[in-house]
């Protein structure tokens, strides 16, 4: 009764696990795999793969392997598997020891070939690239069958040792399964199981002359490994016959495989051919540039990983591909950090206050909490002097309409010190602000109005005098186009970049923010959230937005909802 309560409140996949294990299939065990290849960094979709294997694999008390598709020794770096295990741990995959490699397979997967070829369903064949992908035909003509395709089986295996041995040239020659040139199915038209690759693996170094391709490694590690569920997305679906034919072909342990759609973002693209060339282009400024929707990136940029869980979690698993609004995502980010960052002060844009009528020599400190609703995070000192930084755009000399912040005239609230009033503006020649002068009610100690009178404006502010100056590194989208791919006719996705996604600001900091640890994220109030970088030193902290206070997407919900 649970399992099918479960079933029919669940995603698709989760209603299928539980018909597998209703029906006793796999024995009533649940296994399932991450399995990234180490050719670049992981990004956001990735994430959804994360928590949905290791996810289902905890919901239903099985277990989870890490493993790596090592198969294509040019494109790979151990670089990369240390930034994935990094990336899995942090978003709580637990793996425990059941960290795996393809290239563990390599012996297994080159018997398997050679069985393959024994039962007459593989043959090394010699046309080229090119003409393999000429042979193959077109969705509504029929492939052609290469003129190697009925070797002996002898002679194949002589071939494919060969092959193995490094005697032949890298694209001289390939292992084809033998299976149906007028499939209605690109994929089972001859593909291609192994190809020859004179390049250094990072794990087996030159020992291997040839190399499995992905769908023909994936399928057989997934059965080497025990796993019952290949969950994976929608591109895989064409490619699940093949896997089905491996198997079946060979007799071996047959996992299910199931796709669910991909993740889809505006303003972002989750490309990794596309990511490694704005890495390798100087677009950003490495893998882990807070504009790179990379989880190193997320991760440099302060966004939680409950965050990014929340949001998989909202998107939900489904068949079909769709395109998510990135302010969804953005309204996770802002949802759990209200909860989990500490407040402080901090000022962008400064303007110098001057309180004229609070003594010169006179220092006091405020005792501020770090958040406004949680006694648990404490508190810290803030000093306070004659002599402030406000926002540049607190003060207006003529205010518009519904402008609650400073104006000549206006008394406005100093958050947690004193109501001052603006007595004064000064410009210089050029028009630009320089300085305010303003007066403050001794009596208001604590921003609180001595009489009662109604201040509608609060402003955060530091210390002159004792305020740390810091690099503030204002990220934004890194595409101004919600759908990057769409370029003017002649040009790619580049030409989409956002040429404002990075702005760096001077800014002032109340002393207490110097001191948090790098990684760290706090909210400066009234202007974002900010995380802490590791750029950072203690002469110059250095801050990266993480995200604006602004929330769009909770506006949307609401109209959608009206």
């Amino acid at each position: 009764m649970e399992s099918e309560s479960r079933a029919r409140q669940a995603d698709f996949i989760r209603a299928e696990i539980d018909a597998d294990l209703a029906a006793g299939r796999f024995g009533g065990v649940v296994h399932t795999r991450f399995p990234p290849e180490p050719n670049g960094y992981l990004h956001l979709g990735h994430a959804k793969s994360i928590f949905l294997n290791f996810g289902v694999a905890s919901e239903y008390g099985g277990l989870c392997n890490l493993r790596f598709d090592d198969t294509n020794p040019a494109k790979e770096e151990t670089a990369y598997v240390k930034a994935i295990r990094e990336d899995v741990a942090w978003l709580g995959g637990n793996w425990g020891d059941r960290e795996y490699f393809a290239s563990n397979y390599f012996e297994e997967l080159y018997a398997y070939a050679e069985e393959l070829i024994r039962l007459g369903k593989a043959y090394v064949d010699d046309l080229t690239a090119d003409e393999i992908r000429e042979y193959r035909g077109t969705l509504t003509a029929p492939g052609r069958e290469s003129p190697w395709r009925d070797r002996p089986v002898e002679e194949n295996l002589d071939l494919f040792r060969r092959m193995r041995n490094g005697e032949f040239p890298e694209g001289s020659r390939v292992l084809r399964a033998k299976i149906d040139m007028a499939s209605p199915n690109l994929v089972m038209r001859d593909p291609t199981l192994y190809r020859i690759r004179h390049a250094e693996h990072h794990r087996t170094g030159q020992s291997w002359h040839i190399y499995p391709m992905y769908d023909y490694a994936h399928c057989l590690s997934d059965s080497l490994e025990g796993i019952t569920h290949s969950l994976c997305t929608l591109e895989f679906v064409n490619n699940r016959e093949l896997y089905d034919w491996v198997l079946d072909t060979l007799r071996v342990y047959h996992p299910r495989q199931i796709e669910f759609a991909r993740l889809n973002l505006t303003y972002t693209v989750l490309s990794k051919r596309k990511l490694i060339q704005l890495v390798r282009e100087g677009y950003v400024n490495g893998w882990d540039d807070p504009r790179m929707p990379t989880l190193s990136g997320l991760r440099r940029r302060g966004v939680p990983p409950a965050a990014l869980h929340e949001f998989i979690k909202r998107i939900g698993v489904a068949r079909a591909d769709s395109t998510v609004e990135y302010e969804m995502l953005e309204y996770c980010i802002r949802e759990k950090l209200n909860a989990s960052a500490p407040r402080g002060m901090a000022v962008l844009e400064p303007v110098r206050v001057i309180i004229e009528n609070y003594p010169e020599d006179l220092t006091e400190e405020f005792e501020m909490p770090w958040h406004p609703e949680d006694a648990t995070f404490g508190s810290r000192k803030v000093p306070f002097s004659r002599e402030l930084f406000i926002e540049r755009d607190d003060f207006r000399l003529v205010p518009p309409k519904k402008f609650h912040r400073l104006s000549p005239g206006v008394e406005v609230r100093l958050r947690y010190a004193y109501l001052v009033t603006c007595t004064e503006a000064v410009y210089d020649c050029d028009g630009r602000l320089l300085e305010l002068r303003c007066v403050y009610d001794p009596a208001s100690k604590g921003g609180q109005s001595p009489d009662g009178r109604k201040v509608r404006g609060t402003l955060h502010w530091v210390s002159a005098k004792h305020a740390i100056r810091a690099q503030a590194r204002l990220y934004d989208k890194l595409f101004s186009s919600p759908d990057p791919d769409r370029a003017p006719e002649g040009e790619t996705f580049l030409a989409n970049i956002n040429p404002d996604s990075l702005r760096i600001v001077d800014a002032f900091i109340e002393p207490a923010l110097a001191d948090i640890p790098s990684g760290a994220t706090v909210q400066f109030e009234r202007v974002g959230y900010f995380c802490k970088d590791t750029d950072s030193i203690p002469e110059m902290p250095v801050f990266n937005r993480t995200v604006t206070l602004r929330d769009s997407w909770a506006k949307m919900e609401k109209r959608s909802r009206d």
